[in-house]
């Protein structure tokens, strides 16, 4: 094969690589579409309205993420998620709890991405989501939603870091569920609780054989995370 041919060949695979990146250009509709989706979110979760909530992400990959509520991918935990809120959750004749953003939701900054599309939705003093959306049969859903608090982004964490520091935790990972003012179990956490604690980045990763892991973690990179210390704690008998 010549030097010219060969640089020609380089030439035409670059370009199709860099084609097949390129962002398609989000429609009208789809902006429309995707603010409708961030608005149906809020109203979903203030309603208590379990199972609509779920459909709201992509079936089977599409995930909720926080610091204090994890990694919740998958319908059923979705749904489980609403109903462990804490006006899901209140007793009769209790006010109910308020949420940020209101019945409609914040107003989202879209951008087209190769995937899909991302958002960004301003909550205030309460942080802000970071959203990957994705078009489906059925139009479009949350690929992702990621709260970020104050001091989470203040720490240089964002959406992508999260999810680092939770595959990073490792795959033997458990939902957590803790008991509600009935008794009611209901879930808390899955797989890793992450907070900023005295500057450092920490987690508390659940596991399934009982217990969790107490960790401090310490970036190696952008998206790159390593664990600094780890502490097994068992489970109480």
């Amino acid at each position: 094969m010549s030097y010219g041919f060969r640089s020609l060949v380089v030439m035409l695979l670059l370009s199709a690589s860099l084609f097949a990146q390129a962002p398609t250009p989000l429609t009208p509709d789809d902006t429309t579409a995707i603010q409708a989706l961030v608005s149906g979110y809020a109203r979903a979760l203030a309603g208590c309205r379990a199972e609509e909530y779920a459909d709201l992400f992509a079936p089977e990959t599409g995930f909720f993420a926080s610091g204090i509520r994890g990694r919740v991918v998958g319908r059923e935990r979705l749904i489980a998620l609403v109903q462990s809120e804490r006006q899901c959750t209140a007793t009769a004749g209790a006010a109910p709890a308020t949420r940020t953003g209101g019945g409609n939701g914040p107003t989202v900054t879209i951008e087209a991405t190769s995937t899909g599309a991302r958002g960004i939705a301003d909550l205030g003093g309460a942080g802000q989501y970071q959203d990957d959306y994705v078009k489906t049969a059925k139009g479009w859903r949350f690929g992702s939603r990621t709260v970020l608090t104050p001091a989470e982004k203040a720490a240089g964490l964002d959406a992508n870091e999260m999810l680092a520091i939770q595959r990073l935790a490792g795959s033997d990972l458990a939902d957590y569920y803790v008991a509600d003012q009935s008794g009611t179990k209901r879930l808390r956490t899955s797989g890793v609780a992450i907070a900023v604690t005295g500057g450092a980045i920490t987690g508390r990763a659940y596991l399934k054989t009982g217990g969790y892991y107490d960790d401090v973690y310490e970036k190696s990179g952008p998206g790159q995370w390593r664990i600094k210390s780890r502490t097994q704690v068992p489970a109480t008998p």
